[in-house]
């Protein structure tokens, strides 16, 4: 591929991603903050919900490896990844839009939920899937495929991180919009449906890919032809389980657990928890600009070392001072936040290297097999991520029964509703709301943040022993790998 091609693909293929990363963000780090201090279910209603979420992202990760071969054998003229760009766009738009906008409460709403959750398990996964499939096909050179991992996570953080820092304070306490978190959440599910869209349209219309693989013969749909893929790829299969625990630990604090814990013990605040997810996040920026200068200066290994150094130290500013400050004290608010955003730091240094050991396993397989199988391949990464999302989901969930936070949040959420429906000023509401939050125990609020600290560690540390001791594709061996394969093809 020329270089004006490589240019203009390093330019239209990141920013497509702003837009879905929105969604997936709402969905994956706000669904369940939505459900609680919105909809307000019981616990039964609560275990029913997150009965279904986890159902159908661990049906939504095995659909992932199935819909990759799809997309491997799909062949038209715009190509085998972008006809599946646009139809899961706009329906994943379509769904999260309705998910978001409805008056239904109790076993009614489950009942929605279910279905569009269904809906979205399947929607979600065209897009993604091609999306990340594409990347193989727009560059093989290592540091031109760093760069669009890098450049494609920037933005997909510049998503991320907008909602991160719009939404808490959109919907929660004084700020929210419409007066209540209900209309807020409909407003912005709005937003975003017509948003994404908008954005995938400059990867759709912009890129070129590399379309080598309509000379291919077309592979046949076939799940044995998925397992053997995966599972004929040792270090495919070791990066995998290295990824779902370093996914386990990371999706914690987002995933429902930060923002329930910052509004017990600091107070009903959008602009708090919006603080603490946004300086969490500024490390990540960091890294998503600066790390291709990085990793052609430290191999990976190394730079796990550090990654792994960082987050402790940030784990260990959170516990510290979440135990020993005063409840509610801005300057534990502070310290919990710095302290993130340094444990955050090893975390998306983590979760980088762990996106280019993924992709290296493509030239890895194709050494072994003679195929490349690129579509299956990328398609683990988003298989692993649903999976672990699915494991947080549980975690969290629990937590809430253990620490009877539903108690309290049913309470918030009644007077949400009142709100919204005008028969509560909104002072009255905030008043009304701060005395329940009072009314939680120390007890609960200690136990929410043991959980923020000492799972993502546990499961860190545990991904990191692993990529240390059974990933062998370090940049030599990849380095050697892409010769022979450069020497057969010659031959």
């Amino acid at each position: 591929m020329d270089e004006k091609t490589t240019k203009k693909n390093l330019l239209c293929f990141p920013v497509g991603t702003v837009g879905r990363d929105m969604v997936y963000s709402l969905v994956t780090n706000y669904l369940l903050t939505f459900i609680l201090f919105a909809v307000g279910p019981t616990a039964p209603q609560l275990a029913a919900i997150t009965g279904i979420m986890i159902a159908m992202r661990v049906f939504d990760a095995l659909n992932d490896p199935i819909m990759g071969n799809i997309v491997d054998r799909t062949r038209t003229k715009w190509g085998k990844f972008k006809p599946w760009l646009v139809i899961g766009i706009l329906s994943t738009s379509i769904v999260v839009y309705l998910m978001f906008n409805t008056s239904l409460r109790g076993w009614s709403f489950v009942w929605l939920f279910g279905i569009c959750y269904f809906l979205y398990s399947i929607t979600y996964t065209m897009h993604d899937i091609s999306y990340w499939g594409m990347i193989p096909s727009l560059g093989t050179d290592p540091n031109t495929r760093d760069k669009f991992t890098s450049r494609t996570n920037l933005f997909a953080g510049i998503g991320g991180t907008l909602l991160t820092i719009l939404l808490p304070v959109l919907t929660a306490g004084g700020s929210a919009l419409g007066g209540s978190a209900i209309t807020a959440y409909g407003y912005i599910a709005l937003a975003i449906a017509i948003s994404a869209p908008l954005f995938l349209a400059i990867t759709i219309f912009g890129v070129q890919e590399d379309r080598s693989y309509e000379k291919e013969e077309v592979p046949p749909i076939s799940f044995k032809k998925i397992i053997k893929t995966i599972t004929g790829n040792d270090q495919l299969l070791w990066i995998s389980l290295i990824f779902l625990l370093q996914q386990i630990g990371n999706g914690v604090t987002l995933g429902g657990l930060g923002s329930t814990y910052i509004y017990f013990e600091f107070g009903y605040s959008g602009g708090l928890y919006s603080t603490f997810s946004t300086i969490g996040m500024v490390a990540t920026a960091f890294l998503m600009v600066f790390y291709p200068m990085i990793s052609k200066r430290i191999n990976r290994k190394p730079l796990m070392k550090i990654m792994m150094i960082a987050a402790v130290v940030g784990y260990i500013m959170m516990f510290i001072s979440g135990m020993a400050l005063p409840h509610g004290s801005m300057a534990k608010f502070w310290i919990i936040t710095i302290g993130f955003m340094i444990a955050n730091f090893g975390q998306y240094g983590f979760y980088l290297i762990m996106m280019i050991s993924i992709l290296n396993t493509v030239e890895y397989n194709e050494y072994k097999t003679g195929s490349r199988d690129d579509a299956i391949i990328a398609s683990i990464r988003p298989f692993f991520t649903k999976l672990a999302s699915a494991i947080v989901v549980g975690l969290t969930s629990l937590s809430y029964v253990i620490f009877r936070v539903t108690d309290y949040t049913k309470q918030i959420s009644n007077y949400e509703s009142q709100a919204a429906a005008k028969e509560i000023t909104d002072e009255a509401k905030a008043t009304l709301i701060d005395n329940v939050i009072q009314s939680a125990q120390s007890g609960q609020v200690t136990g929410l943040l043991v959980l923020l600290v000492v799972v993502p560690f546990i499961f860190m540390f545990a991904s990191y022993i692993l990529y240390k001791k059974h990933y062998k594709l370090d940049e030599a061996e990849f380095d050697r790998i892409c010769a022979e394969l450069e020497a057969r093809k010659s031959a």
